[in-house]
């Protein structure tokens, strides 16, 4: 094999090597990129989506006071709004499940929103309802407060799904960066492993030769290198070998 094809193979393979990690590091990232965004944005979606429906809810908690303080006009319009958005929020919920556990915490919302909800959708006004404080903190608040709490939870259950792949995304990013590594370390062993043979099969024996070369003009001592591989230094070697036999002839005559 010659000097060109030797030098030209350990450049080659340093660059395969980086190649592969660098296409490693960049799969690992674009992948590691596309599957976290699409749960983080699944996660805020739900997040949001709860968000509204507790909006929701504490509009038609609103809208319960003014019915019990006889306005029913201004009371039925912010219950009929809200209720409105409430179911259409939680329908996006039940579309968007993405968490272990989310469907049947949404079933739970569900429920008690259908408690709650049939507690204000009686008449109200012209009632003995209307400016009962005790019927609205023991039944209606209390049922309040359960659906409240159910969609605090559902935002927690979501919180911590983010939180995991937050904690997941830094344990594969560490994964990404080990290909750089990995090609770091494997070329500099490669560079120390590619030098040693250089200067084995290659700048020793220059060495040699240019130290037997002088040796001959000075002393004429034989030209003794012997050079194990066929390639062009000894192909080289061969050349001096030859022309130093030819002088010592000449100066023998």
């Amino acid at each position: 094999m010659g000097l060109r094809i030797k030098i030209l193979s350990g450049f080659l393979i340093l660059s395969l090597m980086l190649l592969i990690a660098g296409l490693w590091s960049i799969y690992e990232l674009s992948t590691i990129g596309s599957s976290v965004q699409n749960i983080l944005d699944d996660n805020y979606r739900s997040i949001h989506a709860a968000k509204i429906m507790k909006e929701a809810l504490e509009r038609e908690d609103s809208g319960i006071l003014l019915l019990l303080l006889g306005k029913w006009e201004e009371g039925r319009k912010i219950l009929t709004s809200a209720d409105s958005l409430f179911k259409a929020k939680l329908k996006f919920a039940f579309d968007n499940i993405t968490v272990e556990g989310e469907q049947d915490q949404l079933k739970l919302i569900e429920s008690r929103y259908d408690t709650y909800k049939n507690l204000w959708k009686m008449p109200i006004v012209d009632t003995e309802k209307e400016g009962n404080l005790d019927w609205y903190f023991q039944e209606v608040h209390q049922s309040f407060l359960a659906v409240k709490k159910s969609i605090n939870e559902l935002i927690n259950l979501n919180d911590k799904m983010m939180y995991q792949t937050a904690s997941a995304l830094k344990s594969r990013s560490n994964r990404a960066i080990m290909p750089g590594i990995i090609a770091m370390l494997s070329a500099l062993l490669f560079t120390f492993i590619f030098t040693y043979l250089v200067n084995f099969y290659m700048i020793g024996p220059i060495i040699k030769i240019t130290d037997r070369i002088n040796k001959f003009k000075e002393k004429r001592a034989p030209f003794d290198v012997k050079i194990e591989t066929h390639d062009e230094i000894y192909q080289l070697a061969e050349a001096i070998d030859h022309l130093c036999a030819s002088v010592a002839a000449k100066d023998s005559k």
